[in-house]
């Protein structure tokens, strides 16, 4: 590993389930500090990329760098894996992902939720997690909630909840799929403002997100990703002020409309 490296590089992924190919050969490169926003159609590969990123799914073909590190594979095609566990709990535990339906146990109370993986994966002190998770708690605005369970929070608190839950791993970079979708817009609102103010602290993330307002304020890449290829990217000025795709121009004046 080395630091000048990105944190994430991802080089010509290919990614089919059965015949269906949903990536065909997408670069994606995520440095210290960026925030990567993916854009694009229902069943244009983003979740999917994302997925891929973290070792959730297996790819087929290409390459995953985590910080100068490639994934070491074993077989090829439909049959390739990781070769290597180890690496692979590593890098998952290094990109902390940040799912649309939260994903919180629902039989434990939100702190509990949070102290779970550092304690219980990285075997971390159980006093010294629970002040960083009360921490990352207040952080995103529910220290209050610390003691109530899933069930008793806004869908809003409750994805704040996940939030807190990815950075208490201390993570090199925070992976969000989809963070706002399952929200209404006013509880969506205090979600983006946790997304900006990460962004503003120079975290490393990668977001897929329908809402385009948030990838042009806190973005310093978009990637608009069209039937699993890159179609166009850039600085987020030239994407939404400048596209030069008819696909991307189309795309935008969709979501404007809706």
């Amino acid at each position: 590993m080395t630091e000048t490296a990105p944190v994430i590089e991802i080089q010509n992924l290919h990614k089919s389930f059965g015949q269906l190919e949903v990536l065909k050969g997408v670069d994606i490169t995520a440095h210290r500090g960026d925030v990567v926003s993916l854009i694009g159609s229902s069943g244009s590969g983003k979740s999917t990329l994302l997925r891929c990123c973290n070792l959730l799914e297996d790819s087929q073909q290409g390459e995953i760098i985590f910080k100068g590190e490639p994934v070491h594979w074993t077989g090829s095609g439909s049959h390739r894996h990781p070769a290597d566990s180890r690496q692979v709990l590593r890098i998952r535990t290094n990109l902390s992902m940040v799912f649309q339906q939260f994903n919180l146990w629902a039989h434990m109370t939100i702190l509990q939720n949070v102290m779970e993986a550092p304690v219980t994966v990285l075997g971390r002190d159980r006093a010294e997690v629970e002040e960083a998770a009360r921490g990352y708690l207040d952080k995103v605005g529910i220290g209050d909630k610390c003691d109530v369970y899933p069930a008793q929070l806004s869908g809003g608190q409750q994805q704040r909840a996940a939030i807190a839950r990815g950075l208490c791993m201390e993570p090199e970079a925070l992976l969000f799929d989809e963070p706002t979708s399952a929200l209404d817009p006013e509880l969506e609102q205090e979600v983006i403002r946790v997304i900006k103010d990460l962004a503003a602290e120079g975290r490393t993330m990668i977001i897929v997100t329908h809402d385009m307002k948030m990838a042009a304020d806190i973005s310093k890449h978009v990637v608009f990703l069209h039937q699993g290829m890159v179609e166009e990217e850039g600085p987020p000025d030239a994407v939404f002020s400048s596209p030069k795709s008819e696909r991307l121009r189309g795309f935008l004046s969709a979501t404007q409309a809706a």
